[in-house]
């Protein structure tokens, strides 16, 4: 991801391993790190059995909030693609409880039909 993404607040895919090493503390047993992506400093992350929205806060990172979310929880979600002028697609998701989706927005060459792909493999179970 290069710095211009992160400025504008895209997100990239990244490497599975880095993430899953980083998660084994946190993984149930059996738990598997199956897709990830950045956003800046943040990043979430797609298990077997849960989104898990990571935000790393301060000036070193050191403090970091893991955010998970049952994929059941999860009652609907769209995606907008990247349009000829607009660069960048989104995501919502929804969340039982919470009036207001989450939103991520993705650079023009990261495959948002790809997220929305996994997503919808594990919410619409």
């Amino acid at each position: 991801m290069g710095l211009f993404d992160g400025v504008l607040g895209n997100a990239s895919k990244i490497d599975t391993r880095k993430i899953a090493a980083e998660f084994e503390r946190i993984l149930a047993p059996g738990e598997q790190v199956e897709h990830a992506y950045q956003l800046i400093r943040d990043y979430f992350v797609f298990t077997d059995k849960r989104l898990v929205l990571v935000d790393k806060q301060g000036l070193t990172g050191s403090k970091v909030e893991h955010h998970s979310i049952p994929y059941k929880s999860i009652t609907h979600f769209s995606i907008e693609t990247a349009g000829t002028f607009d660069l960048d697609a989104e995501l919502k998701i929804w969340i039982s409880g919470t009036p207001v989706p989450l939103q991520k927005q993705f650079n023009k060459t990261l495959n948002i039909y790809e997220v929305q792909a996994v997503l919808a493999s594990y919410v619409l179970k």
